[in-house]
């Protein structure tokens, strides 16, 4: 099972890979260039996985089964033989 130790674990994970992705890009003309993709490739790919993840954690909306029989919709429906006891 996923706990919130998986979020802070990743930021922490996506926060190294852009210190070192700054400070290890190659030198010259294209530095930023190499900079920007590299931070802002790791974040977006983190920001993807994280909206997935509190999707699937925590949904907004909760699954219905369409395949039940009108009767069943609410649960079994109690027989009248068993409420007598």
């Amino acid at each position: 099972m996923a706990n919130g130790w998986s979020l802070l674990i990743s930021i922490i994970f996506i926060v190294v890979f852009s210190i070192v992705s700054w400070f290890a890009s190659p030198k010259g003309e294209t530095q930023t260039v190499w900079r920007s993709t590299l931070v802002l490739s790791a974040w977006a790919c983190w920001l993807m996985w994280a909206i997935t993840f509190l999707a699937q954690w925590h949904p907004l909306i909760t699954p219905q089964r369409a395949d039940l029989r009108p009767e069943y919709v609410n649960g079994p429906v109690k027989s009248n033989a068993a409420m007598l006891f």
